[in-house]
């Protein structure tokens, strides 16, 4: 029996935990630059948010009260070509909230029925009875409604995970206001007027829980969906002026700090004797900043509790008119906030912005911002980030953003003043030397992001710029 001899030290084979004399040589030699890194981008994010300190560690959102109506996404889940919805889902269609008997949720699920709509193809039309609840699985759909000089006006575009009709549960008799037409193929899970009836024939819990929904009184509420604020106007003599106060939400949303951190390595022999010109050590600890700072902002864009992407209201979401992104797509996301900062999108997204404006003649100006001159859209920058992700069908995103504490923006939290701080937010610790010689050092990065009101934050959605 051959014992396996263990690998002689300074070997290739043998593991290595700090850099290796071989290489840190590289940086005490001939005239040299310092060590470059590929991976450096702008981080326009990270240098256009405004940042708020988190001294707690915690930041909290006082908002006003604002009544949730359950317009929110549903989720599917597919057996190859067939699809179904995910039963808890239910209970974002604002008629089956707070709805919690999961066997029923499952019994309703189950009575959608798919169907598949060709562009082009009406799925409900305005006028019509208001009688079945639609699940958009997959595809676009176009809202529109009559206008005043006879041509239709888009409402709106529809997609993945939205639904209409679901007012039909409560058999109020309503008509449709507005025709849904699929714009690309489209797959709609469709839940019909007589499966309405069996169900809320069959089952008195569902049957009482939308009587109940349908009976309770709306609370008075701004077009903005918060709590109203009495108010007399346009009044003459001396009227009783009504009482009022303004209402805040029990219980605001509240932003953790997240960390990002790394352990780093340099053995005591590179930094003894390696050390000239270059610092060993500070130059390690340099490229390892630089990764962690791209690290972040990668967090704060696609991070699923506080990254942008995930952060946007669904009012605040809209869908592009015909696939690339066109100036009007750009207009319409600009008019949906006050003061937008800058735009932010893939470098390639910014490529086929320009395609689209270069083909009906249109050509973007630029601004100076910080010393370098960006791409602009009605006078607001667009900032490359790399950070936003491009879908395997080469679709994309693109954020608006309105920033900072006092215009009820979009702001970024650290905590500074931390102990051995190298930049702020950002501490480097030495942690000691182990018996292999090697020093080791902790670097950490303490950083969120906090939407403050819904209009601060708005995104385009399935961009295509593979087109």
């Amino acid at each position: 029996m051959t014992e396996t001899q263990p690998a002689p030290a300074g070997s290739a084979d043998e593991p290595r935990f700090s850099l290796g004399t071989r290489a840190a040589r590289n940086l005490a030699t001939t005239t040299k630059s310092v060590p470059q890194m590929a991976g450096i981008t702008p981080r326009w994010l990270l240098r256009r948010l405004p940042w708020e300190r988190a001294d707690a560690g915690t930041y909290r959102v006082n908002r006003r009260l604002t009544y949730q109506l359950g317009d929110g996404f549903v989720s599917f889940l597919n057996d190859g070509a067939a699809i179904r919805v995910v039963p808890p889902e239910l209970a974002e269609l604002p008629a089956l909230r707070g709805f919690t008997d999961a066997t029923l949720l499952d019994v309703v699920a189950g009575r959608f029925v798919q169907h598949e709509y060709e562009p082009g193809d009406t799925i409900a039309e305005s006028g019509g009875p208001a009688n079945a609840v639609h699940l958009i699985a997959h595809g676009k759909v176009e809202v529109t409604a009559p206008g005043e000089y006879g041509a239709a006006a888009r409402v709106d575009i529809l997609a993945d995970g939205r639904f209409f009709g679901d007012r039909a549960l409560l058999g109020d008799g309503a008509a449709w206001e507005q025709t849904f037409r699929a714009l690309t193929p489209t797959t709609v899970l469709t839940l019909s007027p007589e499966a309405i009836e069996e169900l809320t024939d069959a089952h008195d819990g569902l049957r009482a829980h939308l009587a109940q929904y349908r009976d309770a009184p709306v609370p008075p509420q701004t077009r903005h969906g918060e709590a109203a604020i009495d108010l007399y106007a346009g009044h003459d003599g001396e009227p009783i002026l009504p009482g009022t106060f303004v209402d805040y939400e029990a219980s605001p949303r509240e932003y953790e700090l997240s960390v990002t951190q790394t352990l780093l390595r340099v053995h005591s022999r590179v930094a003894d004797l390696y050390n000239d010109p270059m610092n060993q050590i500070e130059q390690q600890l340099r490229l390892t900043i630089e990764e962690i700072r791209e690290r972040q902002e990668h967090e704060l864009i696609n991070n699923r509790d506080f990254g942008l992407l995930h952060n946007a209201d669904l009012r605040q979401r809209i869908q592009t008119r015909g696939g690339p992104p066109t100036p009007a797509d750009m207009d319409e996301l600009l008019a949906r906030r006050r003061k937008t900062r800058f735009f932010l999108a893939h470098p390639k997204t910014i490529a086929a912005f320009g395609r689209e404006c270069t083909r009906v003649g249109i050509y973007p100006g630029t601004v100076e911002v910080d010393g370098h001159h960006a791409q602009a859209w009605r006078g607001v920058p667009i900032h490359p980030c790399d950070k936003i992700p491009i879908t395997p069908t080469g679709t994309s995103s693109i954020l608006a953003l309105r920033t900072g504490l006092d215009d009820q923006g979009v702001i970024g939290l650290r905590r500074t003043g931390i102990p051995n701080e190298a930049q702020p937010g950002l501490s480097v610790r030495f942690t000691g030397i182990d018996d292999r010689a090697i020093m080791s050092y902790l670097v950490s990065a303490y950083y969120s992001a906090a939407v403050l009101v819904p209009d601060a934050l708005g995104v385009l959605e399935n961009v295509e710029i593979a087109r």
